[in-house]
């Protein structure tokens, strides 16, 4: 599930690719000689140094106070720094994926796992969702380390040499990747007739999408999800990760959500993509500094 590549980019020299490469697989070692823990500890620290003296953070601030207009500049300072050591920590967990437990252990507490085992043992297809939460890589970890087929849809990272670290990296998870693009939508639907199961982040803006509220203003939303939901009567599951401290998560399971069925194809993408949304609104709601508030979620 990696970030998206921005509208408009430039590929880079293969000569800049490759020294860009070079960086991240010395990091990557670096990280997976430390226990998970110290690993994080220190990407949340270089993180939340360096992240709010960013012009990337202003974006961020506006977004943060356009969901939460009662907000004050101290409490979006607060909510900024904070987002940055998630976001440190996120990266310096990845080459550590293989070592974090779901379920043995104490590092990661997973509630609503009934919701889950429901959807690897009913025989059908179906689909995990999330948003940036946390370490958004935890959700479909629980499902594996559950015994759960998943494959993750994910949009490619710019640099091709840092796309297959990053794959790799989540090797720990599933080798089951699904690009977003007319050949991913043909691979969806395979898996989802063969009767296999999706993980996908829905809280990302596609400008080719529908307008959905989200925190109260329109935002343009993929309704792939919704799409092939209604056509192929799957179950939906909604999944939240919350970072409580360091390298610690609760990720928490919710019940399929109800597919409507008013005759209206269009208005049914219209109506389950606002329960979707509502869910992804409510997990930030219920953690605001761990989610990807760099995003443009909007339309400015």
């Amino acid at each position: 599930m990696t970030d998206a590549v921005a509208p408009g980019y430039r590929p880079r020299s293969p000569l800049r690719y490759a020294i860009e490469a070079a960086g991240v697989y010395l990091l990557a070692a670096l990280c997976r000689a430390l226990p998970v823990g110290a690993a994080s500890a220190i990407g949340g620290a270089l993180a939340r140094t360096i992240g709010p003296r960013l012009a990337l953070t202003r974006r961020a601030a506006r977004h943060y106070a356009r969901a939460f207009p009662d907000a004050s500049d101290a409490q979006i300072t607060t909510a900024m720094r904070a987002m940055w050591d998630n976001l440190g920590r996120t990266v310096f967990e990845y080459p550590n994926l293989a070592k974090i437990d779901c379920y043995n252990g104490t590092r990661v507490t997973v509630h609503g796992v009934e919701h889950l085992d429901a959807l690897r043992d009913d025989g059908r297809a179906g689909i995990f969702f999330s948003g940036h939460f946390a370490n958004w890589e935890i959700m479909p970890l629980s499902v594996t380390q559950r015994g759960c087929d998943i494959s993750l849809v994910y949009r490619a990272a710019n640099n091709p040499h840092v796309d297959r670290m990053i794959l790799r990296a989540r090797g720990a998870i599933t080798n089951a990747h699904v690009p977003k693009g007319a050949q991913g939508a043909r691979q969806m639907l395979k898996i989802i007739k063969a009767g296999g199961h999706l993980g996908m982040l829905v809280d990302q803006k596609l400008n080719a999408g529908i307008s959905v509220p989200f925190f109260g203003h329109p935002a343009m939303t993929a309704p792939a999800i919704a799409q092939l939901a209604l056509k192929y009567d799957l179950p939906v599951v909604p999944c939240a990760v919350r970072r409580t401290h360091g390298a610690h998560f609760v990720v928490t399971y919710a019940p399929p959500l109800e597919l409507p069925k008013s005759g209206d194809h269009e208005r049914d993408v219209h109506d389950l993509m606002v329960a979707i949304n509502t869910f992804l609104e409510g997990a930030i709601r219920a953690n605001p500094p761990h989610w990807m508030w760099l995003h443009r979620r909007w339309v400015d």
